[in-house]
């Protein structure tokens, strides 16, 4: 907002419609939205917006249980350039993203069920499937007295060292549906 020629009013409702959809908001919707003629002065509000919203999570940690595993999500790249890469692990088509969700064991009232609920997730893209990696971003983004709970990639070896506990499982699919619900 500093240095801006938009009204504050513009930068407010652009925040609000950016927090009230849980998909989030194209550029050019929030263009027609606020009735703002040029595209490229709302693309750049909005990554000012989400500049801002990723510093402010840096600055808080996960704390409690947390569910920690890797996820490989897609890049975007041209189709003769995509059919020549490698698939599979390592992949270049694929960035590989480490997701971390803080959760919560909670019992129905009625049911006396227990179940996990999610408080706040936080993913990190990884440059390199290494576990220094992993160790630096485990000290950086979780509190010291928490419990991590993952899979038993060779990369979480040393998570011990930067946690409370580490509780590892052999990922199938009763894990990936109880233990690790959240970070799959």
């Amino acid at each position: 907002m500093e240095n801006s020629n938009l009204p504050i009013r513009t930068w407010y409702l652009a925040m609000a419609f950016m927090s009230f959809t849980k998909k989030g908001l194209s550029a050019t919707e929030l263009q027609r939205q606020l009735g703002h003629s040029c595209y490229q002065t709302v693309w750049s509000l909005m990554h000012r917006v989400r500049g801002a919203m990723g510093k402010r999570d840096d600055c808080y940690g996960l704390e409690g249980m947390i569910e920690f595993d890797e996820g490989y999500f897609e890049q975007a790249t041209k189709e003769d350039v995509h059919q020549k890469l490698k698939r599979g692990r390592g992949s270049q088509r694929q960035s590989n993203v480490a997701v971390m969700a803080e959760s919560t064991r909670l019992e129905g009232p009625r049911t006396g069920k227990k179940d996990s609920h999610v408080r706040y997730f936080k993913m990190k893209v990884l440059e390199f499937h290494k576990k220094e990696e992993v160790n630096g971003l485990v000290s950086n983004t979780l509190e010291d007295k928490s419990i991590v709970f993952s899979d038993r990639s060779t990369s979480y070896v040393d998570i011990a060292d930067y946690v409370e506990m580490h509780l590892s499982e052999k990922s199938n699919k009763e894990t990936t549906k109880d233990t690790l619900k959240w970070g799959h």
